[in-house]
């Protein structure tokens, strides 16, 4: 059978880390992949170079705009790691706040873009607008809804008040039947489970050897996450579980996060009620001499920081490691053997920071076009349909 290529990508160069895909099918069967980043560069880390270490982080906050708290979370930890120094308690416990917040906007940012690419337009509203109601508590305790401002080394910015907690609380207890409602639809649906288990598997092993983060490696099976192995903010100051699966498939990924969610509201609870009566701000003047390193638990997986001080209160080197650097390589062991059709929800279970793929086209050796990303999403709906027609479902 003759095989064709189909390219996907590169993507607008206004996205964190612009990807090309070359896939390699027998008719509609996957026999290899090539991955390629880089196609781009916006200059980041030379730019925080160009400023202070305070004023660095409005514009790490600008690395993702879905993981603004992640970025400056952990570089304003890699600038306390410079030189020993104990941030107060209350600070902690507001960058715990901030930090799960941003985890659940994510995750159901993530759950809707699944339904909306198989077909479940439902739930893709469902849970846009229960994530609208988390984008309001973070306006709420930072002022914004995005790129939030709160972290500096030493600290945070704004101090939570205690008027805003009952509200913030009332609106997070208002997701949880929705979200109950979404969890139950997701775990019963046959015709979820008809089309994504089995799907896109990930194994154990795979996950090791490629070094995945994040909800992609928990769904194989591997217990990875910074803030149990490596605790930091308040995550130590309660008890909460890490979601685990085993089978590594993109209905194991979707499970991870939507579990997840239930556990971030437990966090932010606990430390909006617990919020301890301290200071919020080291009020660090001088970064001595040194070179330190942060990590967090972002909503995709570990986001890495690394930052070298001359004394001179600049950054003389940063170096910036997102989760889906390492993630995107997974896709060589979970695309090959499936179809076309489950392309797009494969590389979509590793939540990627990507945008534009609907520039997706074919073109045989004649050069004409076959078809293009708005086709690869309307294959994708029409095999979840098949599905629900064979399963006899509504």
């Amino acid at each position: 059978m003759a095989k064709t290529i189909i390219p996907i990508g590169p993507y607008h160069p206004l996205q964190e880390e612009p990807e090309f895909f070359t896939l390699t099918v027998e008719g509609e069967t996957v026999v290899g992949v090539d991955v390629r980043i880089g196609y781009n560069h916006r200059g980041i880390e030379k730019l925080s170079e160009s400023r202070s270490f305070d004023n660095s982080t409005f514009v790490i906050e600008r690395i993702c705009g879905i993981c603004s708290t992640s970025h400056p979370f952990a570089y304003v930890r890699a600038v306390e790691d410079v030189f020993p120094m104990e941030v107060p308690m209350r600070a902690k416990y507001i960058r715990t706040i901030i930090a799960e917040g941003e985890r659940i906007h994510s995750h159901l940012l993530w759950l809707g873009l699944a339904g909306h690419f198989l077909g479940y337009n439902t739930v893709y509203m469902w849970a846009w607008k229960l994530r609208e109601e988390i984008l309001d508590c973070m306006e709420i305790l930072s002022g914004n809804r995005n790129n939030y401002a709160m972290f500096k080394p030493g600290g945070v910015r704004r101090d939570i008040k205690s008027e805003d907690i009952p509200v913030v609380i009332a609106k997070i207890d208002s997701i949880v039947p929705t979200l109950e409602m979404i969890k139950k639809a997701v775990l019963d649906d046959p015709v979820l489970h008809a089309r994504l288990k089995g799907i896109g598997i990930l194994t154990r092993d795979k996950a090791i050897e490629f070094s995945a983060l994040g909800p992609t490696s928990r769904a194989s099976g591997v217990a990875r996450d910074v803030r149990k192995d490596s605790p930091y903010g308040a995550y130590d100051q309660m008890d909460w579980d890490m979601i685990v699966t085993q089978n590594g498939d993109v209905f194991d990924k979707a499970v991870v996060r939507i579990l997840e969610t239930f556990e971030s509201v437990k966090i932010m609870k606990y430390c909006l009620q617990n919020l301890p009566d301290t200071e919020i701000d080291a009020n660090i003047e001088d970064i001595p001499p040194g070179e330190g390193i942060g990590h967090v638990e972002a909503p995709r997986g570990e986001t890495f920081h690394y930052v070298r001080s001359d004394g001179t209160n600049r950054v003389i080197r940063h170096k910036v490691r997102a989760p889906t650097f390492m993630n995107l390589p997974t896709y060589k062991a979970t695309i090959v053997g499936y179809t076309v059709t489950d392309a797009t929800i494969i590389l979509a279970a590793i939540d990627p920071c990507y945008c534009c793929t609907e520039r997706v086209a074919v073109v045989d050796p004649r050069g004409r076009r076959m078809f293009d990303g708005a086709d690869l999403l309307r294959m994708s709906r029409e095999k979840t349909e098949l599905i629900r027609r064979r399963l006899g479902c509504r």
